[in-house]
């Protein structure tokens, strides 16, 4: 169901030149570059996410309309929470927190949400497909940013990665 969205650039591949402030932070420069760079398109999908969600939430239509409506607003408050903690990440690190729906077009790694659907299930199966996605990203960011020694970084990528779990299941659960 989702349409492949055009961009400046792949979305989760993409590097970004991760400018870093000074910052008493012990994390050696070289791994907080890279976490920051891990980090920023995972900022940009949760911008695309938040508002994938809202535009779920504005339009969907059918017999459990509230319930939906009310679930979808649920997920994109969950979601701008992740994105403050990513982006809250990002600066703790030294970077800049780049989160503006300009630079979440160009990095988003979520399949772009289709704008055509009118069907209650069709916004269930949607949306529960960009949570899944994103939620693997992050869980991809658990074990990299293990693997370059930020376990905080993990954790947090561990901590988000548990509640889009559990929002996928709240949400895919009216199409089973």
């Amino acid at each position: 169901m989702a349409t492949k969205r055009p961009r400046g650039n792949s979305g989760k591949g993409s590097a970004v030149k991760a400018r870093l402030n000074p910052t008493r932070n012990d994390l050696p420069t070289d791994v907080r570059h890279a976490v920051v760079n891990l980090l920023s398109p995972y900022l940009a999908s949760a911008v695309d996410l938040h508002w994938q969600a809202k535009q779920a939430h504005w339009n969907v239509k059918g017999p459990n309309f509230i319930g939906l409506h009310e679930l979808f607003d649920r997920v994109a408050e969950a979601v701008d929470g992740w994105a403050d903690l990513l982006a809250e990440r990002v600066v703790q690190l030294g970077g800049v927190a780049e989160g503006t729906v300009q630079v979440a077009v160009d990095r988003s790694a979520l399949p772009a949400y289709p704008l055509d659907i009118l069907r209650w299930s069709d916004h269930v199966e949607a949306l529960s497909s960009s949570l899944a996605a994103f939620g693997k990203l992050v869980r991809e960011g658990i074990d990299q940013a293990g693997e370059l020694g930020d376990q905080d970084t993990a954790d947090l990528c561990t901590e988000i990665s548990r509640e889009v779990d559990k929002f996928v299941w709240f949400v895919e659960a009216h199409n089973q």
